[in-house]
């Protein structure tokens, strides 16, 4: 089994599945943003983010998607929470998603470097992987419907991914998931380039 790591480790996933046949390859995917969704939104309410339930699917990129739908704290939705302290859910929507997707930046500017919380990630995978825990957490494979690797829920086991749980989605988050897999099918088409690119180059 491989776990690719390295940004962007969906459509190397897929370069790596063509280049290993038979080898399961997993993409750590939008596992470590979906941690990070629920850290910001267990901030947001003053909840220990073990208590939220909160997922980012599709790429691990500006093209991920926010699963506000089913977010939900101690099995109370997101939605209603804001609702009942009178804010706005796309005020929250834009600070937090951006504070997700860019963290990596803001994390090296104060650190120098952004290897711990992907390291943790990696970490749990193999973990998961090795104990065949059967854990079910958003992780990149290869998904037919969409021609690309990209995150949904899933069960993980020694297998790799054992079964993919598709999740109720809004018309906008299916939408966006959409706009994902096609992101990424553009950028596996730009990594599948490059070669012969140089190859005509040289």
């Amino acid at each position: 089994m491989l776990l690719v790591v390295t940004d962007r480790p969906d459509p190397l996933a897929d370069v790596a599945r063509e280049t290993c046949p038979g080898t399961l390859v997993l993409s750590t995917g939008t596992y470590l943003d979906s941690q990070r969704f629920r850290v910001h939104l267990g901030k947001h309410f003053g909840a220990d983010p073990a208590h939220v339930e909160a997922q980012v699917i599709g790429d691990h990129g500006t093209s991920q998607v926010f699963l506000w739908s089913s977010a939900r704290i101690g099995g109370v939705p997101v939605a209603a929470l804001l609702a009942r302290r009178g804010e706005r859910i796309d005020e929250l929507r834009q600070a937090l998603e951006r504070d997700v997707r860019y963290a990596n930046i803001t994390i090296i500017e104060g650190h120098d470097a952004s290897q711990y919380g992907i390291g943790i990630v990696s970490a749990r995978i193999a973990e998961m992987v090795l104990n065949d825990e059967r854990a079910v957490i958003p992780i990149g494979s290869y998904q037919k419907k969409f021609g690309v690797t990209l995150s949904l829920p899933s069960i993980v086991g020694r297998r790799g991914v054992a079964e993919v749980l598709e999740p109720e989605m809004s018309d906008e988050e299916r939408e966006g998931l959409r706009k994902s897999a096609e992101a990424l099918n553009k950028a596996l088409h730009r990594v599948r380039s490059k070669p012969r690119e140089k190859a005509t180059l040289g």
